[in-house]
């Protein structure tokens, strides 16, 4: 699902579609406060003079994720599009459902039917599952919740369930147990619409109704689910606390609290779990060289989170697709990619625009730019540019990405092309890759999206806010348009190879690697397996980890 906006294997940038989180700094919880703190550290079992880690790894049934940003103090279910705020709504709310490679997990719903005319989606919800406060969960909370989202445009599902002038996604309660969706007209990517960019979290009508300004309000600080933690404490720039929801209805979650340790230094988290202080980490490859894995006891997990990095050109500023093309032959992916993750145990070569999990991906169906410096010269001489030097905006803070650009600096330098490499801070990227008049010929980005391919549909339709290249191809419109509507999975089939190849002919957007997220633990956890990592949250079930006291 667009997760809207993820760049390195630790910290998301913005120019990835997980978007940065923007965050205030009111409370988040009434709980916050040096009191409160020092209660925490009491129950933990900690000094507060020797307390730099909050969650205290020693403390049995505590799991404790060293994370590399901060929830923030407006995490809400409605607007909240972050890693790390997501992250916190996954132990706090649920979803109907979650619809992944793999398939679909269900939630607070346990099926659904659909019409012959494949418009309508009949949801049955789980029975006897009540809200953290006791309240029972019903019908009317998802009706409520998915109207919410529609009437506020900046709600991170919105653009999912309406259509502007063709229409919304209707739903409503057909009884306490049982809602309907009716989308205005035929959408083979309807379930993971439904989900929306992020996930749709259903929150208590009870709660939020009457609320108008979702990031800034007194019930956010305490917030109210269905999810198997709920929120202990919050100290900002320092740690999130959460309780083991005894009476989840899934079943009482296997440790007794989720500690997210906020460490935004890098040496920081290493010594951390490395020492046992905290139980989860994530590092990147050159990080872990560093690290005596085997000496501490320590495991490494790479898993894929979906990632596409990507090199775009700015279609309105390099206009001659040649000079485009010829710069990808100039590329070696590989060596590009060895430079970024080191070793191709932990990346997978892109070709198309797509994942490589996805069911439609194909690269025997486009043109794989596999490198040729004479045709890339011969290109250039065609179009009249023998020697251009396009300016390369990326996040300069982003070892991954910058290793990856000198490689690739090189390369281009073979063909008589120099790339100008501009590190800038993440949000000064993203307003660099939405505005079609920047100075920056190519930006680097990545995004973890969904695994249907319409979810990619904004990347390149013409005049969407998230089409960096800026392409205008009404072909390539037209050709997203049918596989919206087409049900049958061969023709739809059919269809997305035709949209791989003239994106690939385009040679605006160049998928360079999925680059794999490097889960760090100690020899306290197990569960791993259980819990599933997946894009994003890093598990799917936080409640199936079970930490050893």
């Amino acid at each position: 699902m667009p997760a809207t906006n993820v760049a390195t294997a630790t910290v998301p940038a913005a120019s990835d579609r997980i978007a940065a989180s923007g965050v205030s700094r009111r409370s988040f919880v009434g709980l916050a406060g040096a009191a409160a703190a020092a209660g925490l550290l009491a129950r933990l079992g900690i000094s507060p003079l020797d307390a730099t880690f909050a969650g205290a790894a020693e403390s049995g049934g505590t799991f404790t994720y060293a994370i590399a940003g901060d929830p923030g103090s407006n995490v809400n279910p409605v607007t909240t599009n972050d890693r790390y705020g997501l992250m916190t709504l996954k132990l706090l709310f649920n979803q109907l459902f979650t619809y992944r490679a793999d398939g679909i997990t269900w939630y607070l719903a346990d099926g659904y039917d659909e019409s012959d005319d494949h418009k309508e989606f009949t949801f049955h919800l789980h029975e006897g599952v009540t809200w953290s406060d006791g309240e029972p969960f019903t019908a009317d909370d998802v009706v409520f919740t998915y109207q919410t989202i529609q009437s506020i445009p900046t709600a991170d599902a919105y653009s999912s369930l309406n259509y502007g002038d063709d229409g919304k996604v209707e739903v409503e309660a057909v009884d306490d147990l049982t809602v309907k969706f009716t989308f205005p007209f035929v959408n083979a990517a309807a379930l993971e619409k439904l989900q929306g960019p992020d996930g749709v979290w259903i929150f208590p009508r009870h709660v939020y109704e009457g609320v108008t300004d979702f990031e800034n309000n007194d019930v956010n600080a305490r917030p109210v689910g269905t999810g198997p933690y709920t929120l202990a404490d919050y100290q900002a720039g320092s740690y999130v606390q959460f309780a083991a929801n005894k009476d989840y209805f899934k079943g009482a979650p296997q440790t007794d609290g989720i500690v997210f340790q906020i460490v935004t230094n890098e040496n920081t988290g290493m010594q951390a779990i490395q020492t046992g202080q905290v139980d989860a980490w994530i590092g990147t490859a050159a990080q872990i060289q560093q690290m005596d894995i085997q000496g501490n006891g320590l495991t490494v997990t790479p898993y894929s989170e979906n990632r596409v990095a990507y090199l775009t050109f700015n279609a309105q500023r390099v206009t001659d697709q040649r000079v485009r093309q010829a710069l990808w032959y100039a590329l070696d992916k590989k060596a590009i990619a060895d430079a970024a993750a080191l070793s191709d145990e932990y990346y997978e070569l892109e070709y198309t625009f797509l994942p490589t999990t996805s069911e439609f991906y194909n690269p025997d169906a486009v043109q794989k730019y596999e490198r040729d410096v004479q045709k890339a010269t011969q290109l250039l001489a065609d179009a009249g540019q023998t020697s251009p030097t396009f300016r390369v905006a990326y996040t300069g803070s982003d070892s991954l990405q910058t290793n990856a650009l000198i490689v690739a600096q090189e390369q281009a330098a073979e063909a008589g092309i120099t790339l100008e490499l501009v590190g800038l801070e993440s949000a000064a990227l993203s307003q660099a890759q939405r505005d079609a008049s920047s100075d920056y010929d190519i930006t680097f980005g990545g995004y973890i999206m969904g695994i249907d391919p319409d979810s990619y549909a904004d990347e390149f339709t013409s005049g969407s806010p998230s089409n960096y290249g800026h392409l205008d191809d009404p072909e390539l419109d037209d050709l997203f348009t049918q596989g919206r509507q087409e049900t049958d999975h061969d023709k739809r089939a059919e269809i997305y190879d035709k949209v791989q190849a003239r994106i690939q002919d385009n040679a605006a957007f160049y998928p360079l690697y999925s680059n794999k997220r490097l889960l760090v633990t100690t020899a306290r956890v197990s569960g791993i397996e259980d819990a599933k990592l997946i894009p994003i949250y890093t598990f799917e079930d936080y409640d199936k980890l079970r930490v050893q006291g």
